[in-house]
C-alpha cells in the first residue's frame, strides 16, 4: 500500500483530503504546516507527497526546495495541490522540481490520476538506475510532463499576438504550429455549405490547441479565433515531434489531452443532435461559464451568437430560451453580460 504524505494547514480540507485518499487504499500521513511537514517527509519517506503552497512558518514552495537538497527525499514524487491559478504561480512550482500542480478546487479522480501517474514514473525510473544508474541524469534532463513542456514552449516558442476577431488559422490552410495560451481565449469553429458558423471548442488559459498529424502536408480542419485580446506561444511541428520522439512521457501525457478534447466534442455532438432547446441552452452557458472569467459581479461576456453557435440552434432561438431562464430566476441578463443565480437548478435542466 502506497504511503501519501499530505501538508496542508486547512483542517476540514487535511481531513477531507485524508480521508478521500485513505477510502482510494493509500496509508495517509499528514502535517498541518510547512515545516512540519519537511520533519514528516524525512520521518517517514513517504512514496508520493502533496503540498499546499500558502502556509505558515514554510510555504509550499520552501518545502519542495528543502526536500530537493536532501539525497534521501529529493526523488520523491512531489504535487502541489493550491488556490493560485496564476500561470507564474505554476511555472514557480515546476521550475522548482514539482512533478505536477493541482489547482483547487479538484476533482477526487484528477487527484487520484496525479498520484497513479507519479507513482508509476517512480517505480519505472527506480527499475531503469537499478539496472544502469547513469540513465537517472538522462531521464531527469528530459521534458517530463506536460507542465514542463509548457515551461519549455514559454523559453523556447515562437511568441504571437492576436486582437479580438482576428484569426489565428484557417480551415485548408497547412499545419505549421502548435499553440499554447498564455492570455485570453480561442475559438475553434467550422462553416457549414451556407456559411454558418459552429463553433466546435473553446480553448482558455495554458490550453493547448491546433494539434494535428505531425506528418507533412497536413492541413487545419477548422478555424481558430481569437475571443478577445491574446497572446500565444507556439511551436512548429517539426519541432514538437522531435520533442516527443525524445520524450515518451510527454507523449503519453499529450495523448490522454487529446483524448480528452475529442471526449468533449463527442458530448458536444450528441446534444446537439439529440437534446433539447433548452438542455443544449443550458450546458452551452455551464461549459462558457467554466471557460470564460468572471467580472467583479460574476457575469460572463459572451456574444449571444457564439452560445448559438456552440449550442448548435439559431440566435433566435437561443435568446428566447434565454429570456425564459431569465424569468424562471436561473440566469440574469444585460447587454452581452449574463450571470448565472442558481447552478443546481441550470445543471438539473440537463
Amino acid at each position: 500500500m502506497s504511503k501519501v504524505l499530505l501538508i496542508e494547514d486547512d483542517t476540514i480540507l487535511r481531513e477531507n483530503t485524508a480521508e478521500l485518499l485513505g477510502l482510494s487504499d493509500y496509508t495517509v500521513v499528514t502535517a498541518s504546516n510547512g515545516s512540519k511537514g519537511v520533519q514528516m517527509a524525512k520521518m517517514v519517506l513517504p512514496d508520493v507527497i502533496i503540498c499546499d503552497i500558502m502556509m505558515p512558518e514554510l510555504d509550499g514552495y520552501d518545502v519542495l526546495q528543502r526536500l530537493g537538497e536532501d539525497p534521501t527525499t529529493k526523488h520523491i514524487p512531489f504535487i502541489f495541490l493550491s488556490a493560485k491559478t496564476e500561470r507564474k504561480d505554476i511555472r514557480k512550482g515546476m521550475n522548482l522540481g514539482a512533478d505536477d500542480y493541482l489547482t483547487k478546487p479538484f476533482e477526487e479522480a484528477e487527484l487520484i490520476s496525479a498520484i497513479e501517474s507519479r507513482l508509476a514514473r517512480a517505480a519505472i525510473l527506480k527499475e531503469i538506475t537499478a539496472s544502469d544508474p547513469m540513465k537517472e541524469k538522462q531521464i531527469d534532463d528530459g521534458i517530463r510532463s506536460i507542465h514542463e513542456f509548457k515551461n519549455y514552449l514559454d523559453d523556447n516558442g515562437q511568441d504571437f499576438e492576436f486582437s479580438q476577431g482576428d484569426e489565428i488559422y484557417r480551415e485548408g490552410s497547412n499545419v505549421h504550429m502548435v499553440y499554447l495560451i498564455t492570455k485570453g481565449i480561442v475559438k475553434t469553429h467550422k462553416l457549414d455549405e451556407n456559411g454558418k458558423e459552429l463553433i466546435t471548442a473553446i480553448y482558455n488559459v495554458d490550453e493547448f490547441f491546433g494539434f494535428s498529424s505531425l506528418t507533412a502536408n497536413e492541413i487545419y480542419e477548422e478555424y481558430a479565433t481569437a475571443m478577445e485580446d491574446t497572446k500565444l506561444v507556439g511551436v512548429s511541428k517539426d519541432k514538437l515531434r522531435t520533442v516527443l520522439e525524445k520524450n515518451n512521457e510527454l507523449a503519453i501525457e499529450l495523448m490522454h489531452v487529446l483524448a480528452e478534447n475529442l471526449t468533449e466534442a463527442r458530448t458536444q455532438l450528441l446534444e446537439m443532435a439529440y437534446g433539447s432547446v433548452r438542455k443544449k441552452t443550458a450546458s452551452t452557458l455551464l461549459k462558457f461559464a467554466d471557460k470564460l472569467e468572471q467580472d467583479e459581479l460574476g457575469n460572463i461576456h459572451i456574444l449571444r451568437s457564439d452560445l448559438a453557435n456552440v449550442a448548435g440552434m439559431a440566435t433566435e432561438t437561443l435568446i428566447r430560451t434565454l429570456s425564459s431562464f431569465k424569468k424562471e430566476g436561473l440566469i440574469a441578463m444585460e447587454d452581452h453580460k449574463i450571470r448565472i443565480l442558481d447552478h443546481d437548478a441550470l445543471s438539473r435542466t440537463y
